[in-house]
């Protein structure tokens, strides 16, 4: 625990990222949202409001540097208290020591959480009573969804804050501005653009790993007494090769498409590939998590009905726990989709009678099915046609009634077609008696 830990480590020696670290809301990079005029952030700031926030967001958005800043623009005392090493009595001790600073001096504490949803139960209750007394300006930060993580009582009485991973674009302006800025490099070393951009993409949208690895680069280049940084420096220096590979461009589109080719494909090796290929590139996970998602209905269906839980899964855990370690969970999600059987039943299905409504195709509802339930449906006919009134299949042999249910204009299609793979071989058999059976025939 320590009091002004993140203003006061400024000095030369002090790490790049340490040194750039943005000293008012103005200069923070990224999260237009919460810089706007009028939000939340800007008036507890601006206003010298007293109010507790929950910072939720991927490493490397800002979310400590807002605390700092809320604690050097309002002149409030700052303390930090580690979610890793404090227990319940050095969170009490930091409440009891905002109190009394409060009381004899009138000044006001913030005290900043990082990584809260490290706490405990009982740690996070006893950050309570500062926060509901107003003794202290809580800043807690996590990178876990609070809802899951952060106690409900401890939710409520703070201002949640969503904040986002960086463009490529904010994570250039902040390498930009740290080359240029006295604070930083001072315009001593120039970074070629293969360089840059290998940098920018290593970073994932993390701000403080562009600068560390900014730093590493450039130390790289005064060890070869140098003061240009290139792509075979920046590549030593971070030890990693550059991947080839453009968010925006073709690589992007190219990768993709060979990572869902390969998965439909069943090849899991070249999956699994391209899977490592778009993460050391710095892909956004929740985009590869989608493209899973799909991936599960569009090529496997029921031939592995749970494909799609799997892919789902996925998509929840990279929310919940973040990367690096989401990989884990995007590989276990890749395997399983790409060993699956596959059968694109469902994605023809939905085809073909999307392309019937298109096409005017969209005959009125059958009488004995239309809503029965409000005062004159039945004058109208509703619940009752020339097959008599609607039967409850529950009432009926097996569960299915024999009754018509599509429109009479597309009444003899079969949208539906499964394949004899996987476990869809199960849902063919048992659809062809259904289907027999509602159809009578």
């Amino acid at each position: 625990m320590g009091a002004g830990s993140l203003a006061g480590n400024t000095h030369s020696s002090a790490p790049l990222a340490v040194r750039m670290r943005p000293r008012t809301l103005d200069e923070l990079v990224g999260q237009a949202q919460l810089r706007a005029p009028g939000s939340p952030l800007r008036q507890l700031i601006e206003g010298d409001q007293s109010m507790s926030l929950l910072l939720w967001g991927p490493p490397g958005t800002g979310k400590t540097t807002i605390a700092a800043i809320l604690s050097q623009q309002t002149d409030r005392r700052f303390v930090e208290v580690s979610a890793v090493s404090a227990g319940v009595k050095e969170v009490r001790a930091a409440i009891d020591g905002a109190r009394a600073e409060l009381v004899n001096a009138g000044r006001e504490t913030v005290l900043f959480v990082d990584e809260v949803h490290r706490f405990s139960k009982a740690q996070q209750d006893a950050l309570l009573p500062g926060v509901e007394n107003r003794w202290v300006t809580l800043v807690a930060a996590t990178t876990e969804n609070p809802f899951f993580s952060v106690i409900s009582p401890l939710l409520s009485r703070s201002l949640l804050l969503r904040l986002e991973s960086l463009t490529d674009d904010d994570v250039r302006r902040v390498l930009d501005d740290a080359l240029a800025d006295e604070r930083g490099l001072g315009g001593r070393f120039t970074v070629e653009p293969e360089a840059l951009d290998h940098l920018v993409r290593l970073a994932g949208g993390d701000a403080r790993r562009s600068l560390t690895y900014l730093e590493a680069a450039t130390g790289a280049a005064v060890a070869r007494q140098s003061d240009v940084v290139d792509l075979s420096v920046a590549e030593t220096a971070v030890d990693q090769a550059a991947v080839r590979y453009d968010r925006q461009g073709d690589q992007h589109y190219d990768v993709t498409s060979a990572f869902i080719k390969s998965i439909r494909g069943s090849d899991a090796d070249a999956a699994v590939h391209y899977l490592a290929r778009m993460m050391e590139a710095g892909e956004d996970p929740r985009f590869i998590a989608r493209r899973l998602v799909i991936l599960a209905s569009e090529d496997i269906g029921l031939a592995d009905p749970t494909a799609l839980t799997t892919a789902v899964a996925a998509a929840q855990a990279v929310q919940l726990i973040g990367m690096p370690e989401a990989s884990f969970n995007l590989a276990h999600a890749t395997i399983a989709l790409a060993v699956a059987p596959k059968s694109n039943a469902v994605t023809l299905a939905i085809g073909a009678a999307s392309a019937d409504v298109r096409a005017g195709k969209i005959g009125p509802v059958p009488s004995h099915l239309r809503d029965a339930h409000y005062a004159g449906a039945k004058q109208l006919g509703h619940g009752s046609g020339p097959q008599g009134g609607y039967k409850y299949s529950h009432d009926e042999p097996y569960g299915v009634a024999e009754q018509q249910y599509a429109p009479d204009v597309v009444l003899d299609r079969d949208y539906y077609r499964p394949t004899s793979l996987g476990a869809e071989a199960q849902v063919k058999e048992r659809w062809e008696r259904i289907r027999r059976l509602i159809r009578g025939s």
